[in-house]
Formats: C-alpha cells, structure tokens, sequence
C-alpha cells in the first residue's frame, strides 16, 4: 500500500487546515497548564514531526509548537515552568531537517534563548513511534502531556494504542488520520490485524462522512466506564477525506478543542467544508418546511430536554451542550431565547452555561419550567 510522502511538496490548504488546528489547541493548552502547574514540567509530544516546515518554509507543527511557547515565555519564567517537547522522526534525512530548523528557530529568537536548557527542554528523537511510544508512557502518566500522533497510513491507529490513550489522566491529544484509507483498504488483512472496523458499516452512509464513521465506531471500543470523549475534525483535500480525532477527560479540554473547532468552521465546527450542507437550508423543501442546520438542530432538541426536565439546570445543559459537539454559546442563546419568551424562568440575566460557571466556579441555577 502506497504511502504519501506529505513533506514532497508544499503544504496544501488541507494539511494548513491541521496545522492550524493543532496550533490553535496548542495556544489555548500552554496557559491554561502554565497558569495551573507552577514549578511543574509539562510536556509536548509530536510522534511524527517532518522536516519541520515545508519546501516554501511554511511552518510544521514543531515550528508552531515553539511559536506557541514564544508567546508564553513571560507566563513561563514567573511560575517557573518546565516546557518539554519532545519532537521524534523516524525518517533520517527528515529529522536532521528537522533538528537544524528548530535550532535555528530557536537561536534566532531571544525569548526562546532564555528559555532554552532552562525552561524549555527539547528532546530529539530518530525512532519508530511504534518503539518510542511505550518508552514515554511513564513520562506521559506522571505529567500533563499534549499528543500529536499525525501519521500517513493506519497501523498507528491500532487498538492498543487507543485502550493505553484512554487509560491516561492528564493527557490531551490530537491524532491525524488518513480516513480515505480507511474506507479503500480496511478490509484488508493489514488494516484489520491492527484495527478492526466494520467497513460494511462505515460504507452504508455516503463517503463524505467515512472519518465520522469511524470515530463512532473507535467509542464502541473504549471500555464502557471511560471517561475519555473524543470528536472528529473532518478534512476534505481533493478526492480524499482525511481528519483530526481529539481525545481528552477533562471538560475543560473539550470545550477549548470545541471553541477551536468552530472557529476554524462556524457553520458545523467539524469539519473544513460544509458537511451537511447547512447552506443549503435555507430553502424550504417541496413540503414547505424549512430543514435544520446543525445549530439550529441542537438547539431544538436542548429546548425539549429542557421543557421535558431532563435537563433541569446550567450544569446539565452545559454537560449535553459539549457531548454534542457544541460550544456554549450555542446553549446560551436558546436557553435567553426560552426566557424571554416565557417559557421558562431562572435567576439572573445570564443561564451561566460556560464551563467557567459550571465547573470552575460550581454555580449551579435552575430552570424552572413557566409554560410548555
């Protein structure tokens, strides 16, 4: 089976779209760590790193990575945290490319200078991820980690690696996939001795969703008391659909990869074209009705639970707001709408739907029903 080479040619805008959404997770994870684990390492992990950037020197993400510490440098020396990132590439030729260009980044910036062997640690490494990786867990168990496992293929995508992700605690990642493989090949014996998927299953529902298709089917593996939730980023280039799986416990993390997510695409925040065809509805079908967008779907099944009472307060609608995939504003704007029409009633101008307000701060308010 053939495999691509992403680093032959410059990026395209479909390989730009993941890098920038793994930067945009970066930038929202360092402050948030740095702030909350003074005198603590914290580390960063790209599995498959390249050369570094591309052949027009568009940054990679280890370039993006330490863009991202530049721009904490004053956080990090005033709580004295230790930043290791660990950058590993198999490919010699690659790698060299790789350490030279992060060194050069490195010394041609005064912020990372001072940092550099003092707060900031970076660890080279030349190997086989599938040899690397059981050699970090200790590290990753014992400390707050962010994962980029971005690789071209599949065999990386095994079912031990998914059951020793989820049995970690502080550890946030970002796996990039090739689903088009996933969808051509993945009946074959190679795909199946290390993952297996139902494909009749996948192939049921049209092309363009193969990568959602598979995250469904990656939950079903995860034992049924796990904690950890993960979402799908679907990337379309070309022919070929490709994606981002996110992975991580803790809320917090969810709603800053959700608010990255639909930043990159306000319409559906799961993918980087119109999946769903959400432009599309603005026409009325042959029926007169008007189909919903996927906001305005979410939003009318949270107005039922509501008026039902099986979400009764800000804590539970916050907690169903971001198990759909939705950020909170989205919750926020239908639960003001529902007051101001006098359906429900609730202390305060703000539902305070917002992990600040349920999780950080443990406000709870609750929704009384006035008329259905």
């Amino acid at each position: 089976m053939p495999v691509k080479d992403l680093h032959a040619h410059p990026f395209d805008e479909g390989t730009i779209t993941k890098l920038e959404i793994f930067e945009n997770y970066a930038k929202e994870w360092l402050p948030t760590f740095i702030m909350s684990y003074p005198n603590k390492d914290l580390w960063m992990f790209d599995f498959f790193a390249g050369t570094g950037k591309d052949q027009n020197g568009v940054a990679g993400t280890p370039i993006r990575l330490l863009q991202q510490v530049k721009s904490q440098a004053g956080n990090i020396f005033n709580q004295k945290c230790k930043i290791n990132i660990c950058l590993n590439e198999l490919d010699e030729n690659k790698f060299n490319s790789m350490q030279i260009c992060c060194e050069e980044f490195v010394h041609s910036n005064n912020e990372l200078l001072r940092l550099y062997d003092k707060y900031l640690f970076l660890h080279y490494r030349n190997s086989d991820f599938a040899e690397l990786f059981p050699k970090t867990l200790d590290i990753i168990k014992g400390n707050p980690s962010l994962l980029f496992l971005d690789q071209n293929g599949m065999k990386f995508l095994a079912d031990k690696y998914i059951l020793d992700l989820e049995k970690l605690s502080h550890t946030d990642f970002l796996y990039f996939l090739s689903s088009s493989y996933f969808f051509r090949f993945g009946n074959t014996p190679e795909f199946q001795t290390n993952l297996r998927l139902d494909m009749e299953k996948i192939k049921e529902n049209p092309y363009k969703y193969v990568h959602r298709s598979i995250l469904e089917q990656l939950k079903n593996k995860l034992p049924n008391d796990s904690d950890l939730k993960l979402y799908p980023f679907t990337i379309k280039k070309g022919a070929n659909i490709y994606g981002i799986i996110f992975g991580a416990k803790h809320p917090r993390a969810v709603d800053k990869f959700l608010k990255t997510a639909w930043n990159k695409n306000n319409i559906n925040g799961e993918a980087n074209f119109d999946i769903d065809e959400d432009n599309k509805k603005c026409q009325l079908t042959i029926f007169g009705e008007k189909p919903l967008t996927k906001i305005e779907g979410f939003q009318q099944r949270l107005r039922e639970l509501i008026l039902s009472g099986e979400i009764k307060n800000n804590r539970e609608a916050y907690d169903y707001t971001i198990s759909q995939g939705h950020v909170d504003k989205h919750a926020a704007e239908e639960i003001s709408k529902m007051k101001k029409e006098g359906i429900i009633d609730f202390e305060g101008r703000s539902s305070l739907v917002n992990y600040e307000q349920t999780y950080k701060n443990k406000r709870t308010i609750t929704f009384h029903i006035v008329k259905k």
